[in-house]
């Protein structure tokens, strides 16, 4: 399959993860150790696209600071051609994180008011448009402002131009409300399908509630429980691989759309989407990393044949 011409317009940040060494004690010091990488939802998505062989472009916005420095080092590692708006005055927008030993969230902070002027006026300079009407495939996240959203989403159906979104937040995924009739594929996890559609007695009722909505497609991620896919009323779930050692999950739902969106674009059925997209999510959270960096189609590949079939769904 030849690569693809695909833009990322979205969250391109610093991404700081502390880990605490031992017991959590709230309100003293504790020891640990600090990690500090490239993230964000689409950047994370569009680095694993690049490194299948697409051709990725990541539009997003920085500031005058080392962290836009680390943003550009990453997307050049990777491949991804950087593009976007620099406010020099202003910080890169950042996700600071303390976790407890075991992995899991104590605290995180998201300074992330820089993106709120990625305005839907923006869509409309020279570049960017261009950029957009080229693309074989747009994705977007939920970092950017509803207005932004729903700007990007209409333009892309007007043109038949295949767009996703990755909803990043139960608080953000609300601004993809408008432009769901125009999203092809939406991709989330549990509690943000649930901030969509309502809590669900059974997950299989998502797809559904969520095509009332007028959403198309879309994929719902939910840990180590089965993951949901659907797609023109076709639906499967899918339970991931047990993982023996989990370096870290940071990036796994970032990965899951990134490889549904591979297999998308080489004409695959929902039964292959959704295997893809796990392979990939089980590859990233073998890695201490956001973006695995032996993702390459040989990997995916040798992956792959550990997953199973999908069970279809009514």
């Amino acid at each position: 399959m030849s690569g693809a011409r695909i833009v990322v317009v979205g969250g391109a940040h610093v991404d700081r993860r502390g880990r605490i060494f031992g017991d959590t004690r709230p309100g003293a010091s504790n020891p640990g150790a600090w990690f500090e990488e490239a993230g964000g939802g689409g950047f994370n998505a569009a680095r694993a696209l690049a490194l299948l062989g697409h051709d990725v472009t990541m539009v997003s916005v920085a500031g005058g600071d080392s962290g836009a420095a680390l943003v550009e080092a990453a997307a050049a590692r990777t491949g991804v051609t950087l593009n976007g708006f620099t406010f020099l005055d202003r910080q890169t927008p950042s996700y600071t994180a303390i976790l407890e030993a075991d992995g899991n969230l104590v605290i995180a902070l998201a300074d992330m008011g820089l993106y709120d002027l990625m305005t839907a006026r923006r869509l409309k300079v020279n570049w960017l448009r261009e950029t957009l009407e080229q693309a074989d495939f747009i994705l977007c996240d939920a970092n950017l402002p509803g207005e932004t959203i729903a700007m990007l989403a209409a333009d892309a159906s007007a043109r038949a131009i295949p767009i996703a979104a990755i909803g990043i937040s139960p608080a953000k995924i609300v601004r993809l409300i408008p432009a769901l009739p125009a999203l092809d594929f939406v991709f989330m996890n549990e509690a943000e399908a649930a901030t969509l559609a309502g809590p669900q007695t059974d997950a299989h009722d998502w797809p559904k509630r969520l095509a009332e909505r007028g959403l198309k497609g879309g994929a719902i991620t939910r840990g180590m429980k089965p993951a949901l896919l659907w797609r023109d009323g076709a639906a499967v779930e899918l339970a991931p691989p047990a993982v023996e050692t989990i370096g870290d999950v940071t990036g796994a739902g970032d990965a899951f759309a990134a490889g549904a969106i591979d297999a998308f674009l080489a004409d695959a059925t929902v039964s292959d989407m959704i295997r893809q997209a796990t392979a990939l999510a089980r590859l990233t959270v073998l890695s201490p990393l956001a973006v695995a960096e032996n993702v390459n189609r040989q990997s995916l590949s040798e992956i792959l044949a550990l997953v199973p079939q999908p069970e279809m769904l009514d």
